[in-house]
């Protein structure tokens, strides 16, 4: 039986070395370049022919937009909506990863810590930018809340320091976290299909309705990634 954490060895495509540093195009950057292709690819067939009474085609952006507007207005309000292109651009790159992982020989980079974790910094920066920019040096009340004695100002300012260092971990571990584990179980069950032979009908109609699950929970885990960046986004924009 195939090692099932072998899928997530990431392997070298295109070698390049600059100095000492190895920039080698890999499975992973592979990925990443499909599931921005995909995308765009899905908006530009989608939205080729733009009318007022959508066609079947145009529902499914006009779905995906209204559905990311609503989950930034519900977690972040109406200020963060002009935020959106860049948590919709989030949502597609994680959802379409996610999902491009489950295809056999695929590599899912959503399971990788340095993968996600690049983009939870980068909208980690995203957010603390934007509180600098609509707070200016207000900002810096996210450590220390209005309301809060100013005794109690060596115990809080330490805590809300290490909460909103901890935002990029949680946004990361969740994820990687939850695909990882989907990933080795299936790769696990679809390795007894192949031992078993014709008695690996069972594993075969299990590793199935496993397929499915994991498809649930990309879509899942996609979601909450998002929400959960609503939610850091609101701290930035409205404040505690």
């Amino acid at each position: 039986m195939a090692n099932p954490m072998e899928q997530f060895v990431i392997k070298p495509i295109y070698p390049i070395k600059l100095g000492g540093l190895d920039i080698s195009f890999t499975n992973s950057s592979l990925f990443m370049v499909l599931a921005v292709l995909i995308s765009i690819l899905l908006f530009s067939l989608t939205l080729r022919k733009r009318e007022i009474i959508p066609s079947k085609t145009q529902l499914v952006p006009e779905s995906l937009y209204n559905f990311i507007t609503g989950t930034i207005r519900e977690n972040a309000g109406e200020k963060a909506l002009k935020y959106l292109p860049f948590i919709f651009t989030v949502f597609l790159f994680i959802v379409f990863g996610n999902l491009l992982g489950l295809f056999p020989y695929a590599f899912t980079f959503t399971s990788h810590l340095a993968a996600v974790g690049a983009i939870s910094c980068l909208a980690f920066l995203f957010n603390i930018v934007i509180g600098i920019k609509t707070k200016k040096i207000g900002y810096l009340r996210i450590f220390f809340p209005k309301g809060i004695p100013l005794a109690l100002a060596p115990l809080i300012i330490p805590i809300e320091m290490i909460s909103l260092l901890s935002k990029p971990f949680s946004l990361t571990v969740r994820l990687v976290a939850n695909m990882t584990v989907g990933h080795i179980m299936l790769k696990i069950i679809a390795g007894f299909v192949i031992v078993l032979g014709i008695g690996g009908v069972v594993p075969l109609v299990f590793s199935s309705m496993i397929v499915v699950f994991e498809i649930f929970i990309s879509l899942l885990q996609a979601y909450i990634y998002t929400v959960l960046s609503c939610i850091y986004l609101s701290d930035a924009v409205n404040g505690h």
